[in-house]
């Protein structure tokens, strides 16, 4: 996997460029996300990765159920010759098919930074109410100046409190963590 994080940047900087100069970063990112998720379906994977697979049938075949899904339009428009669809055959030529979630990854920090946008996932030990949400996402905006598009997660594992991942960066104030930080200064 890290091969493929190396691989990414390129490939996600050359579509950021071509969806940006059409204005199609929303389409970009809706196609990439659907093709994205059919590589990592594990027969798909299992395919990818079988000596001897066509691998140009299994883009064109990926562009084809992608069409479907999202209809003739943004990168998809124009049938075969369609951005999208010689996006998925380069990669297929260049046996990359299997990179295409790390380049959606690396597409949608470059997207987010180009709409001043901050995506931030929420994990909560408890379910957040509507007006928490809207709370939390207007303190962050406020903080780092930026839209804030927030997710959230439950995960009763934290015990209680919350957690905030913002890209990189973690701000952790769950009871598991604070837990696990006694503990260690008890052993020490």
């Amino acid at each position: 996997m890290a091969e493929h994080g190396t691989v990414a940047r390129p490939y996600a900087q050359a579509v950021f460029e071509i969806a940006a100069a059409a204005g199609q970063l929303a389409e970009w990112s809706a196609f990439m996300q659907l093709a994205a998720e059919v590589v990592l379906v594990p027969d798909t994977a299992r395919l990818l990765r079988a000596p001897g697979a066509r691998v140009d049938a299994i883009a064109a075949a990926l562009a084809d159920l992608c069409r479907g899904q999202l209809g003739d339009k943004g990168p998809l428009q124009g049938g075969a010759g369609a951005p999208g669809a010689n996006f998925l055959r380069l990669l297929a030529a260049n046996q990359r098919l299997a990179a295409l979630p790390d380049i959606v990854a690396r597409f949608e920090v470059l997207r987010a930074e180009a709409e001043n946008r901050l995506d931030v996932t929420l994990t909560s030990a408890q379910p957040v109410d509507e007006a928490q949400q809207s709370r939390i996402a207007a303190g962050l905006e406020k903080r780092f100046g930026r839209k804030v598009r927030l997710a959230v997660v439950v995960d009763p594992a934290l015990l209680g409190g919350a957690r905030l991942q913002l890209g990189d960066r973690i701000i952790d104030g769950s009871v598991r963590t604070g837990l696990d930080k006694l503990a260690t200064a008890l052993r020490a």
